[in-house]
């Protein structure tokens, strides 16, 4: 089995793959009589296709243990898929690119409290991955018609640390 060492998440290291959403870095400005701050455009949210719109939703994922075995990927065709976390727990953020026979070998990032990311349309990701508790996250995605989910099963699995 192939090792993959998890890397912190950064603006630079997820650029081929999304976007991070976060406050730290981010252009801000103040609202509602000075009494908010507004970090404005922090992700690309992207759909396409037939009555194609904007989906807003909750998830709570049970916690995952590492090391992690990663046996698939997928990826949304339509549409990019945000998860922004509500919880404090870390969660785990694992991508591939694109090649002509599937995706490559992928790549794991560790999110900080305070981070989330969006995975813009049609990049390999793994699947929600929350560590150290039960997590909620808000979901930014694409609803419409057609088939927006592709998965792959790499013949070799990979373990994640």
């Amino acid at each position: 089995m192939r090792e993959i060492t998890i890397q912190p998440l950064t603006r630079e290291a997820f650029r081929p793959f999304g976007d991070v959403i976060e406050i730290e870095g981010a252009h801000s400005f103040p609202i509602n009589h000075g009494m908010c701050v507004r970090y404005h455009d922090l992700a690309k949210v992207e759909t396409t296709g037939d009555n194609a719109r904007t989906l807003i939703s909750l998830l709570r994922g049970k916690p995952y243990e590492l090391p992690l075995k990663l046996e698939l990927v997928e990826r949304h065709p339509f549409g990019s898929q945000a998860f922004v976390p509500v919880s404090g727990n870390p969660f785990l953020v694992v991508a591939a690119h694109d090649q002509p026979d599937g995706p490559s070998d992928p790549v794991a990032f560790l999110t900080q409290p305070g981070q989330g990311v969006n995975i813009h349309r049609n990049v390999w990701h793994g699947i929600l991955t929350p560590l150290e508790g039960e997590s909620d996250f808000v979901v930014i995605d694409r609803g419409g018609d057609g088939v927006n989910l592709q998965e792959h099963f790499y013949r070799e699995a990979f373990l994640i640390r």
